[in-house]
């Protein structure tokens, strides 16, 4: 809470800025002191009346730091979002937001859009703390939704009068040129690996295009051997934490496949070694729902893929690509086979069809002068 002194008719007032339901309201109260001579005790009744309305509204102090009150909002929000999420906050207030608000020492009620607007300059310039270089636009974005939240709940509470974040200007995302492997070099891929422990794994990233998030959190009740479905309707995530969570990205991305056969065959082979390996294994065996596991019953995570799809790549001299990649990969085959964006966007679960056209629009191009090159021979003069 902030306040000011102010003169009139020769006296001192003390003027508190208070905040209901987001909006500012001042209270004039008179001190009682006239203005000649009594600047010190004027200056010590402003900062006891600020006081006394701090402890009656149960308001944050005048002095409370946006870093502290970050700490404030994050524990406010404890139980309320899933622990990943949560550690994800943990984990961008930890390293950014608070160190640089702590030692800019930055008071909650002095937060306006331009100390926002540096923040995010500052990062962008030199916020990685490997090089000293800029952060992405994308990251940017995340660190805006957290502090954007901190804010719109100072902002609710009443401590601000309104959310700053709002206004803040980002970098524009530039467009992102996706790498993929061609229909050859896919097929020469799932050769070499097929002998791999990784390659039903791949086998699924490359036909369905699912993340790796997805896979590994694919659990026996998405697999319908009798209907011949797979649905995706778990992601394995982690933080600090590994959990499967009973959801997916977005509700686009609850989607369900035909059951290929060579993958149904996949699936019927580890189905067969799980049940091997919990004799095996007897008591030691660690039960769960999950599709991929070690032969002892531990979940295979998504980082351990990533790693393990380099080491392979290396071995069999395979072209570089991401994980992700297989993802484009899938995409690309589809649009190649001359199947429409519209069918991309569904099979591989995006939200809407413009983040498809963002991503393989330049694909899809290439298929339409295909079909414009057919449609020029066809036609006769």
């Amino acid at each position: 809470m902030t306040g000011s002194l102010q003169k009139k008719n020769g006296k001192y007032y003390a003027v508190i800025n208070t905040y209901e339901n987001g909006k500012r309201k001042q209270k004039w109260i008179d001190t009682g002191l006239a203005v000649k001579g009594n600047k010190t005790r004027a200056e010590k009744f402003l900062r006891d009346e600020i006081s006394r309305y701090e402890a009656i509204s149960g308001t944050v102090q005048s002095d409370t730091l946006l870093c502290d009150y970050a700490r404030y909002w994050l524990e406010s929000r404890k139980g309320k979002i899933d622990i990943v999420s949560y550690e994800s906050y943990e984990k961008l207030l930890d390293s950014d937001i608070c160190p640089y608000f702590k030692e800019s020492k930055t008071k909650l009620n002095d937060v306006n859009v331009k100390t926002v607007q540096e923040y995010f300059d500052y990062k962008s310039k030199y916020g990685r703390k490997k090089d000293n270089t800029g952060l992405s636009a994308s990251t940017l974005k995340k660190h805006k939704n957290v502090l954007s939240q901190v804010l719109k709940c100072a902002a609710k509470e009443g401590y601000i009068p309104s959310n700053p974040c709002q206004y803040v200007e980002l970098p524009k995302v530039e467009q992102y040129e996706a790498n993929f492997l061609t229909n050859e070099q896919a097929s020469a891929m799932l050769s070499a690996v097929k002998g791999e422990r990784l390659y039903p794994i791949l086998l699924i990233a490359t036909c369905y295009g699912m993340r790796r998030s997805e896979i590994c959190g694919l659990q026996w009740d998405a697999i319908d051997f009798v209907n011949n479905t797979v649905t995706v309707k778990r992601t394995m995530v982690k933080q600090k934490t590994l959990v499967i969570k009973n959801s997916t990205k977005t509700a686009s991305s609850h989607r369900t496949y035909p059951l290929l056969p060579i993958i149904k065959q996949e699936l019927l082979r580890i189905k067969d070694e799980q049940e091997e390996n919990r004799r095996f294994f007897g008591k030691a065996y660690i039960e769960s729902n999950q599709v991929f596991t070690w032969e002892d019953g531990h979940w295979i995570v998504p980082d351990y893929v990533t790693v393990k799809f380099q080491e392979l790549l290396r071995k069999y001299d395979l072209p570089v690509v991401r994980l992700h990649d297989l993802r484009h990969s899938c995409a690309s085959i589809m649009l190649s086979a001359g199947m429409q964006l519209k069918d991309v966007q569904e099979w591989l679960g995006h939200s809407d069809i413009s983040m498809t056209a963002n991503v393989y629009g330049h694909l899809d191009d290439t298929r339409k002068k295909k079909v414009a090159d057919e449609i020029s021979e066809l036609l006769t003069f």
